[in-house]
């Protein structure tokens, strides 16, 4: 492990950057939290992404630093990490980031920086160095949150249609533009509870190594939640509409009944992977939230090309950053 002695322009380096980190994951993964109130017309984008913005920040004030303790004590054996698998851990995960933001496709920003951990831990000290149990639970969940999201988004639209079998279209349309604007607040929070926590987990997991934080304290910085959380939230605020556009309008057509049913299934999956602790792709869980309502209209309203080029994006995610993680671990030797 490394000392308090480490050069302290590096920390602050890493610091800026896992910051950066923070506020591309707000950027790309804001069409998460916005494409189907924008996409149904209930919010304009300009709204959309102030209000999904506002309740990521508010997201500080509901959620325990569960998933934070996962990412910064759970995935990297003690000692191992220092300044240099840090380094190469977050360029991998923004490198991934920026290519999959700039051909538009919906890929979690989560598993690229777990992906990047794992990448720089193993071009240091092989995979010996890794903590199974978090490991596997985040792989798992890359299959259990969009299913979870798939199944709560087509029971709530099973749900909703027979509660609403005798209303007509337009009174059910007038009162879920209402009600999304809760269901896309309740997303937002829960996009902002899991998300941020990720790079406090990376910053509180970089201090531990320096010495600038000891490794028994239960929490880290309150300095390192808060720009954690404007960092999100600010990147929230400039929004992916390359994304948005796919997320919203390629997968399925949605109205905004299908928009609330979608959200509310997708929350409901991520205040329940919150408060375990376990970091999920919220990418993953509105996607398979997404399908799920497209599903119980027919097979056929859901664009499965689409979904199909969503999950390769999913399946290459964690290899992906972790080989530029490896990389940029070899390379940051040669630097600092």
């Amino acid at each position: 492990m490394e000392t308090a002695q480490a050069a302290l322009w590096v920390v602050i380096m890493l610091v800026a950057l896992a910051l950066a980190f923070d506020f591309m994951n707000g950027f790309h993964d804001a069409a998460n939290s916005i494409a189907t109130v924008v996409s149904t017309g209930v919010l304009r984008p300009s709204q959309a992404v102030l209000f999904a913005a506002f309740f990521n920040l508010v997201a500080i004030f509901i959620f325990h630093l569960s998933v934070a303790a996962t990412v910064g004590k759970g995935i990297v054996q003690p000692g191992v990490v220092d300044t240099h698998v840090v380094f190469g851990a977050l360029v991998g995960a923004v490198t991934w980031n920026f290519l999959t933001w700039y051909y538009g496709i919906p890929s979690s920003s989560s598993h690229a920086l777990i992906g990047g951990i794992v990448g720089a831990v193993m071009a240091k000290a092989g995979a010996g160095a890794l903590v199974a149990a978090g490991i596997w639970k985040t792989v798992l969940f890359i299959f259990i949150s969009p299913t979870l999201g798939f199944l709560l988004g087509s029971l709530m639209m099973v749900l909703v249609a027979n509660v609403f079998q005798r209303a007509t279209p337009s009174r059910v349309d007038r009162w879920f533009r209402r009600l999304q604007l809760v269901s896309a607040g309740a997303y937002s929070l829960g996009h902002g509870g899991n998300d941020a926590q990720k790079t406090i987990g990376i910053i509180w997991m970089l201090l531990i190594a320096t010495g600038y934080v000891a490794a028994g304290d239960k929490a880290p910085p309150t300095w390192v939640i808060i720009s954690c959380y404007v960092a999100i939230a600010a990147g929230t605020m400039f929004g992916g509409w390359r994304i948005v556009k796919t997320m919203g309008q390629k997968i399925t057509k949605l109205r905004p009944v299908g928009g609330f049913c979608a959200e509310t299934g997708g929350a409901i999956t991520l205040f329940l992977a919150t408060a375990l602790g376990i970091p999920v792709s919220t990418t993953h869980t509105i996607t398979g939230a997404i399908v799920g309502v497209g599903s119980t209209q027919r097979a056929s309203a859901v664009r499965w090309g689409v979904a199909g080029n969503i999950v390769w994006a999913w399946i290459f995610t964690i290899p992906a950053s972790a080989f530029v993680a490896s990389i940029a671990y070899w390379i940051s030797l040669q630097i600092f």
